[in-house]
């Protein structure tokens, strides 16, 4: 039996913002994948390191992540149509003959884009999580085929909260009044007031992600719009295939870390949930919920809080002994000494081992490298590293507690396990697996 959700994105034409991104990889994959009829693909990209942006889509296409798809047909690419675009310019730098374009027949927007980073200065994270969010709606207002816009937030958006429901929380402040504030202000006297800005938040991204969400229920009214906050995304879990990652930013940095032995001390509270997701069930979850917007179009945007911790805790103190156990059976090449990472809460013996595992051994090897005529390395990677972890620091101490009621009423009502969330999600929230 067909997926209704395949069935449904047949036809259709699907506007992708971050689709060079690792989330966007896995979901114009998956779309391309089990969405065989739908109709084109158009994908927000902007030139970047010297190439065009139809240099950037045709290098994405050459990835691992697509074998599959390019078995199935090999002119799959055909079907994605690149929009040159920058999300820190007005009009997000869309020409007028590609803005009509796409007015004119674009029936899904998901929108991907964002600056992950934790340490963005406030100005640039705004610009891009929040004004781009701006103009990508004013985009979509002028959509007639318009049926459902899924924006991607974060599960951490409200982390000043214990208890965070599927509800859009009213904004630390009002997204118009900091923006046209912070636009006639130095970057000097905005970096010196963000502390005070984003008060108990831990950095800007998780701040201008709370605004961009005000943002898009300020158009709920006149869209049907979708909210996805995903809590850690980590590599896929069956789709395309297991373990599938293209970065090593947040845990999977770390893992890596550990497993090259550079890692051996991180400060973590082994007793707090890691809220791990992987990517493949995210995605997943999206266009399940794509589908759902358009369907049963519901009279409020609904969020959905994709975590696992709720209903499948999983521990960083467990993540230790899985992570550390899997590399000492399935060591990795050119490892810089054995892995035996330890987590621990007592920040001072977190750093007593970075003294003695970390810049000990650093500066010793960085001398063994200058007597050798080669240029010193070890400290800046682990100067990184501890940069790393300190962002880290926050999510890893604590824990808090996610509402999903929305999550499990659309596994619910999605049936067919080809496409939607459904069994995958209830397969994985019932198993314990590490990768």
């Amino acid at each position: 039996m067909a997926s209704p959700i395949a069935s449904y994105y047949s036809g259709k034409n699907v506007l992708i913002t971050g689709a060079t991104g690792f989330m966007g990889k896995v979901l114009v994959e998956k779309l391309l994948r089990s969405c065989p009829n739908v109709r084109s693909l158009y994908v927000l990209v902007r030139p970047k390191a010297g190439q065009s942006m139809q240099e950037r889509v045709k290098d994405m296409m050459k990835c691992k992540l697509f074998d599959r798809v390019r078995e199935d047909d090999p002119d799959f690419y055909q079907k994605i149509v690149p929009i040159s675009s920058e999300l820190t310019q007005p009009g997000l730098a869309i020409s007028p003959q590609d803005a009509q374009k796409l007015a004119s027949c674009i029936n899904v927007v998901f929108h991907c884009a964002a600056t992950i980073r934790f340490d963005e200065p406030l100005k640039h994270a705004l610009q891009l999580n929040v004004i781009a969010t701006q103009q990508l709606l004013t985009l979509a207002l002028q959509m007639p085929n318009l049926e459902a816009f899924i924006h991607v937030s974060t599960a951490y958006a409200n982390c000043n909260r214990r208890q965070i429901d599927e509800v859009i929380y009213p904004p630390p402040v009002e997204p118009k009044k900091l923006i046209d504030s912070l636009e006639w202000m130095d970057d000097s006297i905005v970096r010196d007031i963000t502390p005070r800005l984003i008060g108990d938040r831990p950095n800007t991204y998780t701040y201008t992600k709370a605004l961009a969400e005000c943002v898009v229920q300020q158009a709920s009214s006149k869209i049907n719009i979708g909210i996805i906050r995903p809590s850690i995304v980590g590599a896929s879990w069956q789709e395309p295939f297991p373990g599938w990652i293209d970065n090593f930013n947040g845990p999977s940095g770390v893992f890596i870390a550990a497993g090259k032995g550079i890692l051996r001390t991180m400060r973590a509270n082994n007793d707090a949930v890691a809220d791990l997701i992987p990517v493949d069930v995210v995605i997943n979850l999206t266009l399940a919920a794509g589908w759902y917007t358009a369907v049963q179009k519901p009279k409020t945007a609904l969020v959905y809080n994709c975590t696992t911790g709720g209903i499948n805790p999983f521990h960083w103190g467990e993540i230790e002994h899985h992570v550390m156990s899997t590399f000492k059976r399935n060591p990795l090449e050119q490892a810089f000494r054995r892995p035996n990472a330890n987590i621990t809460s007592n920040y001072l013996i977190n750093q007593y081992w970075i003294l003695v595992s970390h810049k000990f051994p650093a500066l010793i090897y960085d001398l063994f490298l200058r007597l050798s005529g080669q240029k010193p390395q070890m400290m800046r990677i682990f100067n990184r590293l501890h940069k790393a972890i300190g962002l880290l620091e926050y999510f890893s101490s604590q824990e808090w507690e996610w509402n999903s009621e929305n999550v499990t009423m659309l596994m619910e009502v999605t049936w067919c396990f080809h496409i939607t969330a459904s069994l995958q999600l209830r397969l994985y929230l019932s198993h314990r697996h590490v990768r």
